[in-house]
C-alpha cells in the first residue's frame, strides 16, 4: 500500500476517467451543436415555393402535412406551421405546413331530407359551415325539410358539396293540397212507390166446427 508505484497508477486511471467523462460531455455538444439553434421563420401568407426557398437557405427542410381553405389567400400558400416562428431547431430539421387548398373543400349531405325539422337541419349544415339562404316553403307538414336545393340542383343525401355553394331547404309550410276528387256521400233516392208497396197476402179461414154449431143454434 506504501509502494509509489500502485498509487501512481490509480492516480493515472482516475484521470482518464475523468478526461473520458469531460471528453464525452463536451463532445456531445459539439457534435450535436449543442447550445446552438437556427430561428425558425414566419411562413404564414407566403408561397410554399418560397417558404421552400427560404427554408433551404437556412439548412432546414419543409413537409406539406394537411391542406385548408381561405378564399382570401391564393392557392399553395402556408396557413400554418409547426413548429411556430420564432422557436430554435438544429440544422436539417423539419418544418410541417398546412398550405392553402386551390379549391374549397366538399361535404356530403347529411341525411336531414324527410328525416329532420327545419331547425335541426339548419344547425346541421351551419355546424358544418354551409351558409343558408332562404327556404322555400311547399305544401306539407309545418317546418317539416322535403328537400335540399344548390344551385338550382335537387340534392340527395350523400351528395357531396362545395362548402361555399349556398344551400335552399325545402320546407312545408303547414298546408295542403286537395287531391282528392268530390265524393257524394248522400243516400241514394228511393221510389216512394216501392217505399209504400205492401206485399199481398190471402187471409186463409178455417170452417167451424160442428160443436160450434150446435153452441150458436
Amino acid at each position: 500500500m506504501t509502494s509509489r508505484y500502485l498509487w501512481g497508477n490509480i492516480l493515472a486511471m482516475g484521470l482518464v476517467v475523468v478526461a473520458l467523462c469531460f471528453g464525452v460531455k463536451y463532445g456531445l455538444e459539439i457534435y450535436t451543436h449543442h447550445g446552438e439553434g437556427i430561428e425558425v421563420p414566419n411562413l404564414k401568407n407566403i408561397r410554399f415555393d418560397d417558404a421552400k426557398y427560404l427554408l433551404e437557405q437556412k439548412g432546414l427542410r419543409i413537409v406539406v402535412s394537411d391542406s385548408g381553405f381561405n378564399r382570401r389567400l391564393p392557392a399553395d400558400c402556408i396557413l400554418a406551421q409547426t413548429p411556430a416562428s420564432g422557436n430554435k431547431v438544429k440544422e436539417g430539421h423539419t418544418i410541417y405546413v398546412t398550405v392553402n387548398s386551390p379549391s374549397s373543400p366538399t361535404f356530403a349531405i347529411p341525411d336531414i331530407i324527410d328525416n329532420s325539422s327545419a331547425r335541426e337541419a339548419t344547425a346541421k349544415l351551419t355546424a358544418m359551415g354551409f351558409k343558408l339562404l332562404p327556404p322555400k316553403y311547399v305544401d306539407g307538414e309545418k317546418d317539416w325539410v322535403y328537400g335540399v336545393i344548390s344551385r338550382g340542383k335537387r340534392l340527395a343525401v350523400g351528395d357531396r358539396v362545395q362548402i361555399d355553394h349556398p344551400l335552399t331547404l325545402i320546407v312545408g309550410d303547414g298546408s295542403y293540397s286537395d287531391g282528392f276528387a268530390d265524393i257524394d256521400v248522400s243516400e241514394p233516392e228511393t221510389d216512394n212507390d216501392e217505399m209504400m208497396t205492401v206485399d199481398e197476402f190471402e187471409e186463409v179461414t178455417t170452417p167451424p166446427s160442428e160443436e160450434d154449431v150446435e153452441l150458436t143454434e
